[in-house]
Parts: C-alpha cells; sequence; structure tokens
C-alpha cells in the first residue's frame, strides 16, 4: 500500500514556519520511503537475473554507471580484461529501476564473469593457434615438395654435367685421326661446339635456378620456425584447455584458413599484429615456393629436350660422318685394288717391252752373237756382189731400238705413276679405317657414359 501523506486541518493555529518545518519533513521522509520501496528484494533478484541472461547471451556488453559503480568498477579493474569489463557488474543491467548496492553474491558473480572471459578469450587464441599451426604445417610440406624439386634439380645438374664431360671426351677422342687426311674440322666438331654451348648456357640457367630454390628454402624454414614461435607464445594461456575435442589444434591439416577467425588484428586481442604479419608473410613464401616449382617444372622439360636434341644432332651428324667414311673407305678398296691390278698389267707389259728391247739391242759380247743374226753372213756377202744391193736390216734395227727405248721409258714412268697412287690410295684408306675406328669408339662412348641415373626416371623416356 503506497504512502500518502494525511491533509492538514483547514483552521491552523500554530505559526507558519514551524507548520512548513513539519511538512518538510514530512515530505522527505516520505520520498525516502518510496525510493526504499522502489529496490525491495524482489526488484534486486528481478535485476539480477535479467543480468545473468543478458551476460549468457552476450559477451561485450557496456558498463552502465549505477550507484557507486565506480567503487566496484575500480574493484574489480585488476581482475578483468578491459574489452569485457561489462560483465563483471551483472547487478548493473539496462532496466530503468536502479539498484542502490550489489548483491550478496557479488564476488562469486565477479569470478564467475572473469571466467568466462578468460574462457572465451583461450577459446578464441587457441582458434588462432589452430590456424597459425595449420598454416605451419601448410609451409612444411611446401618445404617437402620444393625440396623434391631441389633434388631434381641437382641431378639435372649432374647430368649436364657428365653431358659436358662426354663432350670434351668426344672432341679429345675426335683429336686422335690421322694428322694427314682426317684432321680437318667437319660438321661434327661444329656441332660438337654447339653442343658445349647449349650445356654451358643450361648449367648456367640450372645453377641461378637451385640458388634461387635454396634461397626459397631458407625463407620457408624462417616463416616455419616463426609461425611455431608465434604458435607457441599463443598457447601460453591453453594449458588449463583440454587438449582433445576440438578440431582447431589439428597441426597438419592442408584445408582452407578458418572464415570465422578474427580479421582484424588487435595489439592485446587472440589476433595479434604479428600473427596477421607471420600468416601474411608465410602465405606470400608458400605462394612464391609454388610459382618456382612450376617454374622448376617448366624449365627441366626445356633443358631435358634442349639437352636431348643436342646430344641426338651430334650421334646422328657422326653417324652420318661413319657412314659417309665407309662409303669413301670401299670406293678407295675398289680404287686400290683396280690400281694394283694396273700395276701388275702395266709391269707385265713394261717386261715384255724391256725383254724386245734387249732382244733388238742383241747381245753384248760379240762372240754371243749367232750366225743367222750378224751382218755378214754368207747369204748377206753373195747377195752384196751386185751393186745397188743394200740390206734395211740394220736401219729397222736401230730404228726398232729406238722406240721400245721409248715406250720403256713412259712404261716406266706410268708405272711409277700408278705405284704412287696406289701408295697414294692405301694410305687414305687406312686413314679413313682410322678415322671410322675413332668416330665409332666415340658414339660407343657417348652412348656409354650417358648417366641415366643423373636424369629423372619420367623425364628418361625418347633419350634415343
Amino acid at each position: 500500500m503506497p504512502v500518502q501523506s494525511v491533509p492538514l486541518a483547514s483552521v491552523t493555529i500554530g505559526p507558519q514556519s514551524w507548520r512548513d518545518d513539519t511538512m518538510h519533513s514530512i515530505r522527505l521522509a516520505e520520498h525516502l520511503v518510496r525510493q526504499t520501496h522502489a529496490g525491495r528484494p524482489g526488484s534486486i533478484s528481478r535485476a539480477r537475473s535479467c543480468s545473468a541472461t543478458a551476460f549468457t547471451r552476450r559477451r561485450t556488453d557496456t558498463i552502465e554507471e549505477v550507484g557507486s559503480g565506480d567503487t566496484h568498477d575500480a574493484l574489480c579493474k585488476n581482475k578483468l580484461r578491459p574489452q569485457n569489463t561489462g560483465t563483471m557488474f551483472p547487478y548493473a543491467t539496462t532496466t530503468t529501476f536502479v539498484v542502490p548496492f550489489p548483491p550478496p553474491c557479488f564476488r562469486e558473480q565477479c569470478a564467475e564473469a572473469s571466467v568466462g572471459v578468460a574462457r572465451e578469450y583461450m577459446r578464441s587464441v587457441r582458434e588462432m593457434e589452430g590456424e597459425i599451426r595449420r598454416q605451419a604445417g601448410r609451409v612444411a610440406h611446401e618445404c617437402v615438395k620444393l625440396e623434391r624439386e631441389r633434388g631434381l634439380l641437382e641431378r639435372m645438374l649432374r647430368s649436364l654435367r657428365c653431358e659436358m664431360l662426354i663432350n670434351k671426351k668426344s672432341v679429345e677422342g675426335r683429336t686422335t685421326r690421322p694428322a694427314s687426311t682426317e684432321t680437318g674440322r667437319d660438321g661434327a666438331d661444329h656441332l660438337l661446339e654447339c653442343e658445349k654451348r647449349e650445356l654451358t648456357e643450361l648449367k648456367q640457367e640450372m645453377e641461378s635456378t637451385l640458388r634461387s630454390t635454396l634461397a626459397q628454402l631458407q625463407t620457408l624454414g624462417q616463416c616455419s620456425r616463426q609461425l611455431l614461435d608465434c604458435a607457441s607464445e599463443r598457447a601460453r594461456v591453453l594449458e588449463l584447455l583440454p587438449h582433445t575435442g576440438s578440431g582447431s589444434l589439428s597441426t597438419g591439416g592442408q584445408g582452407t584458413p578458418s572464415q570465422g577467425l578474427i580479421k582484424l588484428p588487435e595489439p592485446i586481442g587472440p589476433f595479434t599484429p604479428e600473427c596477421k604479419q607471420v600468416l601474411e608473410s608465410s602465405t606470400l613464401a608458400v605462394n612464391q615456393s609454388q610459382l618456382l616449382r612450376e617454374n622448376i617444372r617448366q624449365m627441366i622439360g626445356n633443358a631435358i629436350a634442349r639437352q636431348k636434341a643436342a646430344h641426338r644432332t651430334v650421334n646422328e651428324a657422326l653417324v652420318k660422318k661413319i657412314a659417309e667414311t665407309v662409303t669413301l673407305k670401299q670406293n678407295l678398296t675398289i680404287m686400290s685394288a683396280a690400281a694394283r691390278q694396273a700395276i701388275f698389267r702395266k709391269q707385265r707389259q713394261l717386261n715384255c717391252i724391256r725383254h724386245s728391247h734387249d732382244r733388238a739391242l742383241g747381245p753384248e759380247y760379240s762372240g754371243d752373237i749367232l750366225s743367222r743374226e750378224k751382218l755378214n753372213r754368207p747369204i748377206v756377202k753373195v747377195y752384196h756382189r751386185h751393186p745397188g744391193t743394200q740390206l734395211p736390216e740394220a736401219a729397222h734395227l736401230i730404228q726398232g731400238s729406238s722406240v721400245l727405248r721409248h715406250c720403256l721409258l713412259s712404261s716406266e714412268e706410268e708405272l711409277s705413276r700408278l705405284q704412287g697412287t696406289c701408295l697414294q690410295l692405301v694410305a687414305n684408306l687406312h686413314g679413313k679405317r682410322a678415322a671410322e675406328q675413332v668416330d665409332s669408339a666415340v658414339i660407343r662412348l657417348r652412348r656409354q657414359l650417358v648417366d641415366r641415373r643423373a636424369m629423372p626416371t619420367f623425364l628418361q623416356q625418347g633419350l634415343y
């Protein structure tokens, strides 16, 4: 029942000041009684229940200054985080009535609010720590992939060095050809020089890419260490939380980053600027590593194609040179045989001419001349008894001897030229045979010394 003042009598006897003082005291008491009636226990319990509901529904309420709120805020300031202090005063609500004093369970409510704030903060930190560890897992996985590409680069470099050694031995091997006819520069020598320049250029490109890969591996390693350090720093407040039952703590996940994490960094929040910087730098490093891996694969493929093309071109040129040498060697063999046959025929002819010349000259000793060959034989003497009976036998013998001498000299000269030509053909044939053997040895060397183990398996197909 509300308190109402009793109306005074219409007739006043006492003085006015006396009556005014009394009425003022009555109104003051009435006002105080009404204030006390507004803060009865039922209203306080309703305020407390409303505050608890607001605490469980919202996490970041604002503090309303009511009654002696400044004193309570100063009391709990060192226990709670500034961004969540609205939940530290459950007796202060958004209702229109004013609670003059905190409830008896104010200490328990402050402790419960502190635990709730700490729990929510730890959960947010655990989400961020899980995301950082997942990013560290992605960086580690990218390191493994880039390390595999580095191994392929090193194997490719070993293959290029082996090819350069083969090229050097091929050039040195071709210098052992006969110096008389086979040391002239040909297309195979030019192709060997082109192959050397191509291999040198590929080697320089591979070494440059390998240096970039090593630098990127160092960058990824540094990002991984920074991520793990940041995750360890975030995990300092997670000792009291369970390590199971939450997918946020998975360190090997390869999924996309969580979309529910805080995007705006806060210096004293779960997502600090340091975490943002580490995540962004690691993401950039992973993207750069992926691009570098794609470039490495393309570069290795192009290098293999160019290396195979140069190797195959030189081998084909050497094979063609060997085929040409074999063809020339066969022609030389045939021609040298024909030359030897001509020499033997000319030798027989020369022997016949020499024999005829010797017979035409007659014996050296006059006592060896037969009676039928003498110019003063009896039948000739009898024939010369008449005048004008001269026989041309002596002139014919002299003329025949001169012709035979000329034929003998020319035949000897032709035989000498045939013998010289035959010797030249034989020497050239020996040179061609030696050159064929040298080029064949170079081909065998190039095919035997190709180090297939230094080349990736999936790139060895179609080498020859």
